[in-house]
């Protein structure tokens, strides 16, 4: 994974608009575009806008999520929902501090830094090397509810929601279990 930040050598900045970045981007083959507050998917239809952050901290927060709890039936959107909630005052220097020590990890491992690591099992070797850190047990602990508790991708996990309203589980499909 590429953060789209660094161009050409001639080539013009100054005055780039969100969607010239965008093009450029996604010609260099990125899969997040980090710009000036904001990062972009690169395949698909969305962005998440920081405002404490830095861009290129949320784009790293987001990987991380995804390689904390893999699903590749879920897009990158739900991950970025997931961890918006960590682009705040409150948390903003333990999300930055954090995000430096994983990527001095990353260079410790050969990388430039977390994103740079193209396979997953190289990134999940350096979260393994953080989980014992306040911030990683502080993302980790988020995610359960950050990403799970999305409605829209319940149907992935062939979760119907919740009972109550409906009578229970008894009458829909509490007793259909035909694989024991």
């Amino acid at each position: 994974m590429t953060v789209a930040h660094n161009f050409p050598s001639g080539s013009n900045v100054r005055g780039l608009t969100r969607r010239g970045l965008l093009a450029r981007a996604m010609a260099a083959g990125a899969t997040f575009v980090v710009g000036s507050g904001f990062v972009a998917a690169r395949d698909a239809a969305w962005a998440v806008e920081t405002t404490t952050l830095k861009p290129a901290t949320m784009a790293t927060l987001i990987q991380m999520a995804r390689d904390i709890y893999p699903h590749d039936r879920i897009a990158d959107r739900y991950y970025a929902i997931a961890v918006k909630g960590y682009d705040t005052a409150e948390k903003a220097q333990m999300v930055e501090e954090g995000i430096t020590g994983l990527n001095l990890v990353a260079k410790a491992q050969g990388f430039d830094d977390y994103l740079s690591a193209g396979w997953e099992k190289d990134r999940v070797t350096m979260l393994r090397m953080i989980e014992h850190t306040p911030f990683f047990q502080t993302v980790r602990a988020g995610l359960v509810t950050g990403l799970y508790n999305q409605k829209e991708i319940w149907p992935v996990f062939g979760y119907e929601g919740e009972s109550f309203s409906h009578g229970g589980y008894i009458e829909r499909g509490f007793n259909d279990i035909d694989w024991l």
